[in-house]
């Protein structure tokens, strides 16, 4: 079980790398290619090679009749909705201020998941919750770069809303599939959501083809660890602790961020940054103690006799 749960934390958190990186495939690629060519471009590769994968070693599932509704539903949500305001409201608002936004996601998941799903959280959850979202303030924050728009905004929180619906229905759906089959098909679907979209903004202004290896990778690795292996490993992740556990973790794509710009970019790393990261990962540790757990600890100190 122990072992088990090891690699369960072990692949979120390579999820939460995988999409920390995807911020700078993604500015690398839109050098050469507008925003809804390179959404649309990932997921028709990356669907396919799913779909190659899980045919050849079986594990592509047929949707049952009455849960295709809710697989339209939730490619809806994400990938389709979410893209769309998360990159509108990235146009209107620094983006400081969007990861600030964007990083209340799991702030807002563990009542939905407590209110649609029944998942029941510790007060050591919260504050856990509470404490690492504070760290993520700390490490994004800068006075100089805030810049609020009422657009932006309002793009920014509909796209929250759209990633909170989305991992209360991945998680109904996530136990009667497995978590290849219903990627495959959420990918699938959302290119073909963002085909009309990219017929009609970006094929009229659409720039010379640019066919170079060095142009068309960073697509190629948002395809295959962003879209494919990290929305696997998320709904895995899902299915074994939970909505709002798993949720919490996304506070870490800005940690991850930070260190790869340390290395990659050789940004520093300030202390105030430092201090946020140890806040983030303190805080995702209290996130994730189960409240009996924490009521063995209290109950040795009181003296009581700790009952399962």
């Amino acid at each position: 079980m122990k072992r088990r749960l090891f690699f369960i934390y072990a692949g979120i958190i390579l999820a939460m790398i995988f999409w920390a990186l995807s911020f700078i495939w993604f500015k690398m690629a839109n050098v050469w290619y507008p925003p809804i060519t390179i959404v649309m471009s990932r997921l028709i590769i990356s669907s396919f090679l799913l779909y190659i994968f899980t045919k050849a070693t079986g594990t592509l599932q047929v949707l049952h009749k009455k849960d295709r509704w809710a697989i339209v539903i939730l490619t809806l949500f994400n990938p389709f909705l979410y893209f769309i305001g998360e990159s509108y409201g990235l146009t209107y608002v620094s983006s400081t201020t969007g990861a600030v936004i964007i990083s209340t996601i799991p702030l807002f998941t563990p009542f939905a998941a407590h209110y649609f799903l029944r998942e029941k959280l510790s007060l050591m959850n919260y504050l856990g919750i509470l404490l690492s979202f504070g760290g993520v303030l700390l490490i994004l924050y800068h006075p100089d770069e805030w810049n609020a728009s009422w657009k932006g905004l309002l793009s920014l929180l509909f796209a929250v809303f759209c990633a909170v619906a989305y991992t209360i229905l991945l998680t109904r759906l996530s136990f009667r599939y497995n978590a290849l089959s219903l990627v495959t098909w959420q990918n699938a679907l959302g290119a073909v959501f963002f085909i009309p979209l990219f017929l009609w903004i970006d094929l009229p202004a659409f720039p010379t083809p640019v066919i170079s290896w060095h142009h068309i990778l960073p697509i190629l690795e948002l395809a295959v660890f962003a879209s494919s292996f990290s929305f696997v490993l998320f709904a895995i992740g899902v299915k074994h602790i939970g909505a709002a556990r798993t949720n919490i973790f996304s506070n870490m794509i800005p940690v991850f961020t930070a260190i790869f710009a340390f290395f990659l970019l050789r940004e520093s790393i300030t202390v105030q940054k430092f201090t946020g990261i140890s806040i983030v990962i303190a805080g995702l540790f209290l996130s994730q103690i189960k409240s009996t757990f924490f009521s063995k600890i209290m109950k040795k100190i009181s003296g009581m006799p700790y009952q399962e």
